[in-house]
């Protein structure tokens, strides 16, 4: 035979009373002898004979039991198959037959053996991988656990554009100084007032009242608001007059020369 496997002699058979002795050389089943077989073919899973493959195995049962050896079921199983497939495969089908037809049955059986090829050669590559404790030794102090941390940010468009600004902005940030100022308020402006009404009997122009020397314009806007704050003030307690011929016209002020008879009775 020629399909690599191996019997026992039969002579050790006897020594068993005749019991089951086999050994196939590693084939597990008989799907396993007809891979074998078809290999032998030395053509393309897709391209062997599937009647040279039953004859194949068909011998292969025979010399089995010619060594005087007990076959397993699953073999006499697929000798029978096999030898059913043949006869599928050279008798033409039957009209009306519902059973699959003999080039299914082969296809199917050439699909089986393409599958069974393709998870030994997995397998094969599989255990050709190093191995622990045999190709790969670990190290004697076991390693830690490395964690890998994979930090996720949530922000909002305000924070984008925040940090966005303040990255442009580093290194080129300057303090923002704001110098006091020295305004003119309204206690100031009523003390001048009051001081400059007993000494102008007449009417003068509110802007007469302004302090001289005012250069700066926001000082200057705060003097005339605060005189005219002032001048209400002295109307109100009535020890002044206030009048304005038109409007957007100056305002006038003067003392109220009833509020010191007032004061003298």
């Amino acid at each position: 035979m020629t399909t690599g496997e191996r019997f026992e002699d039969p002579a050790p058979v006897s020594a068993f009373d005749g019991r089951f002795v086999l050994d196939l050389d590693g084939f597990e089943g008989p799907i396993d002898v007809l891979l074998a077989l078809a290999r032998e073919q030395k053509v393309d899973l897709i391209q062997i004979s599937i009647l040279t493959l039953a004859d194949q195995y068909l011998a292969f049962i025979q010399a089995a039991r010619q060594l005087r050896l007990e076959v397993a079921a699953d073999y006499l199983v697929m000798a029978a198959w096999l030898a059913y497939l043949k006869s599928r495969l050279l008798l033409p089908a039957a009209e009306g037959d519902e059973e699959a037809s003999g080039p299914q049955l082969a296809e199917a059986l050439t699909f089986q053996l393409r599958r069974l090829e393709a998870m030994q050669q997995a397998g094969a590559r599989v255990m050709s991988l190093p191995r622990l404790g045999m190709d790969v030794f670990p190290r004697g102090t076991p390693e830690g656990v490395r964690v890998v941390r994979t930090p996720v940010y949530q922000l909002s468009l305000y924070d984008l554009l925040k940090a966005y600004g303040e990255q442009r902005s580093r290194g080129r940030f300057s303090p923002l100084e704001i110098l006091p100022v020295q305004l003119f308020t309204v206690e100031d402006a009523l003390e001048r007032l009051s001081g400059l009404l007993g000494s102008m009997p007449g009417w003068q122009t509110l802007s007469s009242f302004l302090p001289p020397g005012l250069r700066d314009a926001l000082v200057r806007r705060s003097a005339v608001a605060s005189n005219f704050a002032a001048s209400l003030e002295l109307v109100h307690s009535g020890r002044a007059l206030l009048r304005q011929s038109s409007v957007f016209a100056p305002l006038y002020l003067r003392r109220n020369p009833d509020a010191e008879k007032e004061t003298g009775g």
